[in-house]
């Protein structure tokens, strides 16, 4: 359903990109969809992961607490950036070699702390496994990081805009979506119909996952990358305050250090590189702007459909490199 209304809202605004003139958005879709079926068949691979990846975050949400998924979440800063080096011969700055190392630590914290309040606990433990949840999420951060970067260098190049790509993207996350519910629940959807269990609770998080991506992308073509990592740090305290309140999530030294570790991370890895040598005013502008689209680019899978978050990506009207 997440998938289904992501791309209901892309069409709209694809319409309204072309004046309501539903013939023309018709033909213009037919043209980038079908006749370049082509570029439209290099996405299946990204919407694949992308679908298994937002199923593990159910998993991981499930067996966490949800402050320890938020922080451990952020190592998919880590892997887009190994990934980028790897496949796309990338360059990182210092400042930005040192946050990732940083955000590992934090995240390795985080992670001792929880180890060590595994036992101590026992409210709502009876149906979590803790190691269930750290594998999902692990795997989401490998898939997320290595999804967003094959998206990135299959799109080098083109122009196409960003809503497109997601209606692309989501004709594939949604017939993959649908395999695995006939597989799955085939059985009892026929029983009991397809929108059973929705509840206004459930309608929440399915507006949640589909618009998430999309408001990640206007912030990141209005703002920038560092009001982007300030905004990802102050999820990560919300997450924190409002699971003390609703779960009675325990917050000791250990975790609010190694969180702290993380948003601090998430700030400098947001930081534009700074201009090497001692170039001229306009060639310092220049590279600085090239930075900053460097470090946009790397952030591509904030506009893919997931939860977004996310990762994060280029202009928010148009995929450039």
């Amino acid at each position: 359903m997440a998938e289904v209304l992501k791309v209901l809202t892309c069409l709209v605004i694809i319409l309204l990109q072309k004046r309501l003139n539903v013939k023309e958005m018709v033909y213009f879709l037919i043209d980038v969809i079908v006749v370049q079926y082509k570029d439209t068949l290099k996405l299946a691979v990204p919407s694949l992961i992308y679908t298994l990846q937002n199923n593990l975050q159910y998993v991981a949400i499930s067996n966490l607490p949800a402050a320890t998924f938020q922080v451990t979440y952020q190592l998919k800063i880590l892997t887009t950036a190994l990934f980028s080096v790897l496949m796309l011969r990338k360059s990182l700055s210092r400042v930005q070699w040192i946050s990732l190392l940083l955000l590992f630590a934090g995240v390795a914290i985080v992670q001792v702390q929880q180890e060590g309040n595994k036992e101590a606990s026992v409210k709502d433990t009876s149906t979590q496994n803790y190691t269930v949840g750290l594998v999902a999420v692990v795997i989401s951060c490998l898939s997320s990081g290595f999804a967003g970067v094959y998206f990135e260098k299959i799109l080098k190049g083109s122009s196409a805009s960003v809503w497109v790509r997601n209606v692309q993207l989501g004709i594939f996350g949604t017939a993959l979506g649908l395999l695995g519910l006939w597989w799955n629940d085939g059985a009892a959807i026929a029983e009991r119909g397809f929108l059973f269990g929705y509840t206004s609770m459930v309608w929440c998080v399915i507006f949640n996952q589909a618009f998430g991506g999309l408001l990640v992308a206007v912030v990141v073509k209005y703002a920038d990358n560092i009001l982007k990592g300030f905004a990802t740090s102050f999820s990560i305290i919300v997450s924190t305050v409002t699971s003390i309140y609703l779960f009675g999530f325990h917050v000791d030294v250990l975790f609010t250090a190694g969180a702290g570790l993380v948003i601090g991370a998430v700030y400098m890895y947001s930081l534009p590189k700074a201009p090497a040598g001692s170039a001229s005013a306009s060639s310092s502008s220049s590279s600085s702007s090239t930075s900053e689209k460097t470090d946009r680019d790397a952030e591509m899978e904030a506009f893919l459909p997931k939860a977004q978050g996310g990762v994060s990506p280029p202009s928010a009207v148009h995929i450039t490199t």
